[in-house]
């Protein structure tokens, strides 16, 4: 039998785990979940899939959609910033669908439909054009929990990656989920070969099946997005 003291701090420890089962969570999973900025959101606003375009969210961030059946899609837009060379801050936009699944654990997969995925990305001192590709990654969440974040007065989600470091929170946006549909979109007989960095340049010449030209994501923008990043980025070195 537990002394009291031991059961007390057992019980600390329960409280302060990572929810990984749902009955744990104030909420369902389901719903379209958005990044603190609040301007990415999976659906058509970011991919259309029939134009085959991806629209330039005003800020970077992550989304992402479940459905109660098993279905999810993904919406990312993010920079890289160039430190050396400011002007060099690469864009990058990914989308992607398919089926998630969470184990018995609380183990959180996403599997893709390979042939679905889209990558746009934006080098503007390697290439002249934006690189747009087929994309596909399966992904791992060790955990994940849905909490009720006080501050914000909303529902949050947090994702925990297969080496269990967190991920940038997740905050609930809409429900029923924003999504586009959940079956194949742009089904082909094989699925285009990755690119490599030695082949971007080809592709902007010769696309895979079904790829319209690349497009351009506002380079004006990422020039200063890499400004500010850059001059963050010395105020800490001399802070420090």
């Amino acid at each position: 039998m537990l002394l009291p003291s031991a059961f007390s701090f057992a019980l600390s420890l329960a409280c302060f785990a990572p929810f990984t089962n749902a009955l744990n969570n104030v909420t369902s999973l389901t719903g379209t979940w958005s990044s603190k900025s609040n301007t990415v959101f999976t659906g058509p606003d970011f991919y259309d899939p029939v134009t085959e375009d991806m629209k330039e969210p005003r800020l970077t961030g992550t989304s992402f959609s479940f459905t109660d059946d098993g279905y999810f899609e993904e919406a990312i837009y993010l920079a890289i910033a160039n430190p050396t060379h400011p002007s060099c801050t690469q864009a990058i936009m990914q989308w992607q669908h398919g089926k998630y699944d969470i184990a018995s654990d609380g183990t959180l997969t996403l599997t893709p439909i390979k042939v679905d995925g889209r990558q746009l990305l934006s080098d503007p001192c390697k290439y002249t054009n934006s690189i747009y590709t087929r994309y596909n990654a399966t992904e791992i969440y060790k955990s994940w929990e849905i909490v009720l974040d006080e501050y914000r007065g909303m529902h949050r989600l947090n994702l925990f990656k297969f080496d269990g470091s967190p991920m940038n929170p997740l905050y609930l946006a809409y429900r029923p989920p924003q999504m586009l549909p959940t079956q194949t979109l742009n089904p082909t007989s094989s699925a285009a070969p990755k690119a490599t960095a030695a082949s971007k340049m080809k592709l902007k010449r010769s696309l895979p099946p079904n790829l319209k030209s690349a497009e351009h994501i506002n380079a004006d923008r990422w020039w200063w997005i890499g400004v500010a990043l850059t001059s963050m980025g010395l105020l800490g070195y001399f802070c420090v």
